[in-house]
């Protein structure tokens, strides 16, 4: 599976040659070391997306716990755009915001691509056949 092996190949960015540019998405604000959470981060990607490669039964539950940390990780990207610090070629606001626009797009293949988002349909299709009945 595709986005189980981006996953992979980011947390172990985040623990190598990336390291230090994954700092500019590391809010100011946050009370934590800022390698702490590059490295943290960066394991929660790698077990994500072992999991995907791995547990295809457990797939549809790690859709949403991937969208979830995908939606977790996002005020990142919104305190590098606030903060106009470079790092990945982002160097511009436009690049920036383009960054921003992309992260729902990462949320929506999660969910698309481990059928995540086809059994939460499927389960309200039958709660709502259930009731008519």
């Amino acid at each position: 599976m595709l986005l189980g092996g981006f996953l992979v190949f980011a947390g172990v960015s985040h623990l190598g040659w990336s390291r230090e540019a994954f700092y500019a998405q590391v809010p100011p604000w946050l009370p934590l070391d800022r390698d702490f959470i590059v490295v943290a981060s960066g394991l929660v990607e790698i077990a994500l997306g072992l999991g995907l490669l791995l547990l295809r039964r457990q797939r549809v539950a790690l859709g949403w716990i991937v969208a979830a940390f995908f939606v977790a990780v996002f005020p990142g990207n919104i305190s590098q755009f606030a903060t106009g610090t470079d790092s990945f070629g982002l160097n511009s606001d436009q690049s920036r915001g383009i960054r921003l626009l992309f992260q729902p797009v990462l949320v929506a293949w999660a969910l698309w691509s481990t059928g995540a988002w086809r059994a939460w349909r499927q389960s309200r299709r039958a709660r709502r056949t259930d009731a008519a009945r």
